[in-house]
């Protein structure tokens, strides 16, 4: 799978009334993102803050891993205001797919939010799905090799820095990455490597 497919109609809107939860839908502020099948396949539109509620509708998201030609990683650390994870060390860029976007459009948009980072040729290295304890997400990882200007937004991350392969691993298991971090470091380590 390359990218989000997107119905010609109409999708269903959630989150819909149930029998737990009759009457009126809740209003949400804030970002929508398409709700999809495994393939990629759009079938709903919901609040991102619906989608991080426990419901675990498959959403997608993108990741942009940078490593340099000595095979250091950049990582940024989230901002200590993130409702997921704070404060904790994850992949350099990260974010959810709006609805209508397609995955390299969103690539883009977060790796300039996040870190200034406009110039860049993104590989995609792997599409999976990754379950954590309260979302689902559909996980398009991407990377780059090089050492580009990096702006990181304070707003969006408390800081970035560079890490050898021997620290990062040092560092795994104790509480000091993102769990989804972990997991596609080990996922996509060779494939990072093989880039150099």
């Amino acid at each position: 799978m390359r990218d989000i497919a997107y119905p010609s109609g109409p999708v269903i809107l959630y989150p819909r009334p149930s029998a737990d939860h009759p009457g009126p839908v809740p209003r949400f502020r804030g970002e929508w993102v398409p709700i999809v099948e495994p393939s990629g396949l759009v079938y709903g539109k919901a609040p991102r803050e619906w989608c991080h509620s426990g419901v675990k509708a498959l959403h997608p998201v993108v990741h942009l891993n940078i490593i340099d030609r000595e095979s250091n990683i950049y990582l940024q650390k989230r901002a200590i205001t993130k409702d997921l994870f704070p404060g904790l060390w994850d992949t350099a860029v990260g974010g959810h797919i709006s609805y209508g976007e397609q995955a390299q459009d969103a690539l883009y948009r977060e790796a300039e939010e996040e870190l200034g980072l406009t110039a860049m040729n993104p590989v995609l290295l792997d599409t999976y799905i990754w379950e954590g304890e309260t979302e689902k997400e559909l996980v398009f990882a991407y990377a780059i090799v090089g050492r580009p200007k990096l702006t990181p937004n304070m707003a969006e991350i408390s800081c970035g820095q560079w890490w050898t392969v021997q620290e990062l691993e040092k560092s795994l298991r104790k509480g000091r990455f993102t769990p989804n971090f972990e997991y596609e470091y080990a996922r996509l380590k060779s494939a990072l490597l093989a880039m150099l």
